[in-house]
């Protein structure tokens, strides 16, 4: 009886064991450095050198810096920046869905036995480091670049025009190319798990294709959609390289580049933390309304 509960209780620990390594790793690479950055953003200034020191106790935390980093989103330049990276966020991931799903809808229902190798083809620029991708717009987007001896051939302008001189618009524009890949990936994997008898059952009652498309295949795509746009609008909140490679304009700063500049300015870095501490809050907000809805669509799927 006592070898039956001891082998009972090794196997119970079995399975727990192999989520270790994950475990340790959050802890080494999140948990660790999130509270550098609270001990950062909760710490104090040196008054002779002007530098941050953090604060390790959370008793002696000070939430000074914070507060005045809080003012300012809500009452100074930096609440001009904030709105103007979710607006840009916002237009870059409904731009990159536009283009993401009809890729991923044509991949998965009209590629057929290629679809595979049409994902690869789609793809395969993107394997490219993503400074170098940016840096070849650069070079098209030049005043005596392609893009613009491209548009005066066509007719669409009359002179070249100044893409990298602080337009919002290649901003923009550089987000969606930059993220769209890993919208398609969620979408195609959503649409390809789509029953087709289901959309069939649809079009045999009568719907015509679009309302076939619009009350089954969008409705059951949902999920794919959510996440797919979580994955691109997390890391473009946090953009920096993409607005100072095709605009380094004050015109169009992010939230991105505001945090790059307090880290990287002497006694600017608990700033930088306070102000990444706002930002993952921000985030966190809409992680909880995706899992939250892949809750609410579990629940309703097993009902």
């Amino acid at each position: 009886m006592s070898g039956t509960s001891e082998g009972y209780s090794r196997r119970r620990w079995v399975w727990p064991a192999f989520a270790a390594p994950g475990i340790i790793w959050l802890v080494v690479l999140f948990l660790v450095p999130f509270y550098a950055i609270l001990a950062v953003a909760m710490g104090r200034m040196d008054p002779i050198f002007n530098l941050g020191e953090p604060v390790w106790n959370p008793i002696q935390w000070n939430p000074g810096i914070f507060g005045e980093v809080m003012g300012e989103i809500f009452g100074g330049q930096l609440g001009v920046i904030f709105l103007r990276t979710i607006i840009y966020v916002a237009i870059a991931s409904l731009l990159s869905l536009l283009i993401g799903y009809p890729v991923a809808y044509f991949l998965s229902r009209h590629a057929g036995k290629r679809k595979v190798l049409y994902l690869l083809l789609i793809l395969a620029p993107f394997w490219i480091n993503y400074l170098m991708r940016m840096l070849a717009w650069v070079n098209l987007l030049e005043v005596d670049g392609y893009v613009n001896d491209a548009l005066m051939f066509m007719g669409l302008l009359d002179a070249p025009r100044n893409w990298l001189g602080g337009n919002s618009e290649t901003v923009v524009l550089g987000l969606a190319y930059g993220y769209v890949p890993f919208l398609i990936l969620p979408l195609f994997a959503a649409l390809d798990r789509i029953d087709s008898s289901a959309i069939q059952a649809a079009r045999d009652l009568g719907a015509s294709p679009f309302r076939a498309f619009l009350h089954v295949t969008l409705p059951l795509s949902r999920q794919g959609i959510l996440a797919g746009m979580v994955i691109v609008m997390l890391p473009m909140f946090g953009d920096y390289y993409t607005n100072n490679l095709l605009s380094r304009s004050p015109r169009t700063r992010m939230i991105g580049n505001e945090i790059e500049f307090f880290v990287t300015t002497t006694g600017g870095g608990a700033r930088g933390a306070a102000l990444t501490l706002i930002l993952m809050a921000f985030v966190a907000i809409l992680m909880i309304y995706y899992l939250v809805s892949v809750s609410r669509a579990s629940k309703e799927a097993a009902a």
